[in-house]
């Protein structure tokens, strides 16, 4: 049906293809900022594709090419993109109404005008072109991130103006078996596809504001790291100003059991001293500022907790992971290696953290308890400031491209991140 109207309409062939090929840069450009599409041209130019053949589809109230245009448009862009999947299905079903809400409403209501059919693909690449320009100015350089909880709530949402486009194009197909039908069904098309448009924009927004959200948490969760690492830095100068304003004292101290020949006292008090926090100094892990605060905050809670580590980091500080992600990897990794080794005998943790050919490697090690929750949720009550749970790292991971790897064997437990730089 489709291509017969194409065939018969007075659109040449090549200036159709154009016309096609402009509404599906147009929605391309539009779904960058939504989703990331894979390396290589090849899958963007597939994904253009997809769009511009969507967006040419003929679709009207009553009409049935939406339900097989459906499945075709949403295998093709969980394809060509990458990221969480639960977010790119999202993201296909909210790009999805808006092409076919603005298809139905050009093919349905246009039919009164002259030239019909070279009037409904002019004005295809013009409404999506002006969404494109509109939206331009509020979209992010890079594709937004969001938790897999968030994109649940975003893809619980989308199914309303799916429903509502459904119910409208797809059960009006007896509009054509009586006249009173028939009016019914463009009066429901003309109030609820603009809906379905309006709610598409809307949730498109609401990804952003979320986006926007997170970001400023993820920012938040980062700054209190910082204020523990500087609270830290203040007391040991605190401690060092304090140490030399009482200097004289254990000089005069220590000569007073020299003197007295007492010299198992003296070498004593020469070790309490030594051990004063502020002759430890700072201790530096790696270049990388991000790492380093967060890598000193965990340091500090882990000597507190009077467990021991084995630290091997080799960051550069400069890296291509964002500094809440960095933050959220090396944080809860830790988080969750203290809390199972606070529970153990032994209180051994191994941590290995480097940039190198390429890749950025972390591997940490603990000991088993046998109290380990799936998916390693934390056990604290407090869920909302504690633990990320391994889906939350996986997800982080899987943005960049990388792996999550866990294994459990002879008492000891590992888990190493590898992402592609």
């Amino acid at each position: 049906m489709t291509i017969q109207v194409f065939i018969e309409s007075p659109v040449s062939l090549p200036l159709w293809v154009g016309i096609t090929l402009l509404s599906g840069a147009f929605l391309y450009q539009l779904c960058r900022p939504f989703a990331a599409v894979k390396e290589g041209r090849g899958w963007k130019a597939l994904l253009l594709l997809a769009f511009a053949l969507a967006s040419a589809m003929v679709i009207w109230v009553g009409d049935n090419n939406l339900l097989f245009t459906l499945p075709a448009f949403v295998a093709v862009f969980l394809l060509c993109t990458r990221g969480d999947r639960v977010g790119r299905l999202a993201v296909s079903v909210i790009f999805f109404c808006l092409m076919m809400a603005v298809c139905a409403l050009i093919d349905t209501y246009l039919i009164l005008f002259d030239s019909y059919d070279v009037l409904t693909r002019l004005v295809r690449p013009a409404v999506f072109g002006l969404l494109d320009l509109g939206m331009r100015g509020s979209l992010p350089d890079a594709p937004v991130q969001l938790p897999r909880r968030l994109w649940r709530l975003v893809l619980g949402l989308a199914a309303m103006p799916l429903c509502a486009l459904v119910a409208v194009v797809l059960l009006t197909a007896q509009k054509y078996e009586s006249a009173a039908v028939d009016r019914v069904a463009m009066s429901q098309g003309a109030v609820v596809l603009p809906f379905v448009l309006l709610t598409a924009l809307v949730l498109l927004r609401a990804v952003l504001v979320l986006a926007d959200h997170e970001r400023l948490e993820q920012s938040n969760r980062l700054a209190e790291l910082r204020a523990v690492y500087y609270e830290g830095l203040q007391r040991e100068q605190t401690g060092v100003r304090t140490l030399r304003h009482d200097l004289r004292n254990h000089l005069t101290a220590l000569r007073g059991l020299i003197e007295r020949g007492e010299t198992g006292r003296a070498l004593d008090y020469l070790d309490r001293v030594a051990d004063a926090p502020a002759l430890r100094g700072v201790r530096r892990f790696c270049e990388n500022e991000t790492a380093d605060i967060v890598l000193a905050a965990k340091a500090e809670g882990l000597e507190q907790r009077g467990l021991t580590a084995d630290w091997q980091i080799a960051l550069p500080a400069v890296l291509p992971v964002a500094d809440p992600d960095l933050c959220a990897l090396l944080g809860n990794t830790l988080d969750n290696a203290i809390e199972a080794a606070c529970r153990a005998d032994d209180k051994r943790i191994l941590v290995r953290c480097r940039a190198d050919k390429g890749m950025l490697m972390l591997r940490i090690e603990n000991a088993l308890t046998g109290e380990e929750t799936p998916g390693l949720a934390t056990t604290k009550a407090d869920k909302s400031r504690h633990g990320f749970g391994l889906a939350g790292m996986r997800e982080i991971a899987a943005r960049y491209g990388g792996t999550l790897e866990t294994r459990a064997a002879d008492g000891r437990f590992e888990l190493v991140v590898c992402l592609p730089l």
